[in-house]
């Protein structure tokens, strides 16, 4: 018997291309899951076959879990301390084993075992394609539609199969059996069942991938795509860059008579595409990101990471596109927030900043409105700069001698350290559960502070703008954390 257990591996191994451990361990499986209904109850069964002669034992085996947890299964647990009485030295997480009768693979069903063995061969074979075909390093998925699994669209290349979701499809795309399809790899997901390849047809990196396709000089080295932004089945952007001085970026992506973002377009579902030069000056990056509106200045908040950018009426709605869309994508492909205004609105803004810097310097460095707009003429816009930009700038305003620099400078930093206290103070002031509070970090905390909040009652009163304009985070996390403080009203 054992002689004919080892020739029934060498032929399915030969048979199926798989390893003959593949084999083993399949029929280990089929023993194991034999003797286990033999024994019945939930009782953990393992199954060893010697690879030379053919021999198996079989083990039945208990789980060591920790005293606390108790035996959620008895049939296959036991608790640590009696584990320790059979064997001193054995630890938490091992297991303790007892061989028992061995069955024979004529009593176990020859169809029995032959399902359990071939569906071990089936996912040896099918994780075996898998690999080899992730091994090619491909980055599109090319192939034809399947069948649908539950909402999913199963995309098959080969022998090989993808998963595409609903929501990675391009808005209002239809695909129907048959179909030829072009998607991008955006993963592998080993938990799922069936096919584990996850594909895309929205993911910005799709259309990077497709361009690189269309464009030689790309794979050359010669020019790359920094960036993308992307509105599926409707518009993107995408930043260009050159690495050769003779190769125009945006003319070798638009291809001649435009041949190359047409080729692209159309298999996007007519999706329009800007191409924007890139730059490493994020002001030059952002108005070329904006095309076709024609920007009249910009002013950079390096602190905020956000620009706002002021363009006339007659290009507003052009800067702002439908919907929003034009300064959205520009954002995303930037990585800068964007702030879109006619110069009547900025120059409101600067006047409105302008007074609250003024009112800062008078009441914190104690001087009157004529020394504080001379600061502003200046370009000093905090107690920071005043206190420690280099003294050789200070001394090169005109109205200021060296004792009235110097005096500004003790004063500003008096005024930080006196702040910097009632920060500490403000913090010390919150309450046990703000601190506790998921999410928080020392220094959100001391900005809550500053802006009045102490108590996670407080912070859940507060709208999402005023928590992003108190501290400087961002909408998302403004979100996620006025929802875990607003969490102990909905457990009451």
């Amino acid at each position: 018997m054992n002689r004919e257990l080892l020739m029934l591996v060498d032929a399915i191994s030969r048979e199926k291309t798989v390893d003959r451990d593949v084999v083993f361990a399949a029929v280990e499986a089929a023993l194991a899951s034999a003797s286990k209904k033999l024994h019945g109850g939930d009782v953990d069964i393992r199954v060893s076959v010697d690879r030379d002669t053919g021999a198996y034992e079989t083990f039945r085996r208990w789980l060591v879990v920790p005293d606390s947890a108790g035996l959620q299964n008895p049939d296959s647990e036991e608790m640590l301390s009696d584990a320790q009485e059979r064997i001193a030295d054995i630890e938490e997480g091992d297991y303790i084993e007892e061989p028992i009768e061995s069955v024979t693979i004529g009593r176990i069903g020859a169809q029995a075992a032959k399902q359990v063995i071939l569906q071990k061969i089936r996912d040896a074979e099918r994780e075996q394609l898998l690999n080899d075909f992730l091994a090619r390093g491909d980055k599109i998925f090319t192939g034809t539609v399947k069948r649908l699994d539950k909402g999913d669209i199963i995309v098959e290349s080969g022998r090989v199969e993808g998963r595409l979701r609903r929501s990675e499809l391009i808005p209002k795309e239809n695909l129907r059996s048959g179909d030829r399809v072009r998607t991008y790899i955006v993963g592998v997901d080993p938990t799922l069942r069936g096919a584990q390849i996850l594909l895309s047809r929205s993911a910005p990196q799709f259309m990077v991938e497709l361009f690189a396709q269309e464009v030689p000089e790309m794979e050359q080295g010669l020019l790359e795509i920094k960036s993308c932004a992307r509105d599926p089945g409707s518009r993107a952007k995408i930043a260009v860059q050159s690495h050769d001085r003779r190769v125009d970026p945006i003319g070798t992506c638009v291809g001649v008579r435009g041949s190359r973002v047409t080729a692209v377009t159309n298999e996007l579902a007519g999706e329009r595409v800007d191409i924007v030069l890139w730059s490493d000056d994020p002001a030059q990056f952002v108005i070329g990101a904006l095309a076709p509106a024609n920007v009249q200045s910009i002013m950079v908040d390096e602190e905020r990471h956000a620009m706002d950018v002021v363009v006339d009426e007659e290009n507003l709605a052009i800067a702002i596109g439908r919907g929003g869309q034009n300064v959205r994508l520009a954002s995303e492909l930037t990585g800068w927030r964007i702030n879109i205004m006619t110069a009547e609105e900025s120059a409101a803004k600067q006047a409105q900043e302008s007074d609250t810097v003024r009112a800062l310097f008078v009441e914190k460095l104690d001087v009157d409105q004529e020394v504080a707009d001379i600061l502003i003429a200046e370009g000093f816009t905090s107690l920071e700069e005043v206190a420690y930009v280099p003294l050789q700038e200070m001394l090169e305003i005109e109205s200021f001698d060296e004792d009235t620099v110097n005096e500004l400078r003790a004063r500003a930093k008096d005024a930080l350290l006196t702040m910097e206290i009632a920060k500490e103070e403000g913090v010390e002031e919150a309450s046990q559960d703000l601190r506790d509070l998921e999410g928080l970090t020392p220094d959100l905390i001391a900005k809550l502070a500053e802006g009045g909040v102490h108590t996670r009652d407080e912070l859940a009163d507060l709208a999402m703008d005023e928590l992003t304009e108190m501290t400087g985070i961002d909408d998302a996390k403004a979100r996620e954390v006025i929802m875990k403080a607003r969490e102990h009203w909905f457990a009451a």
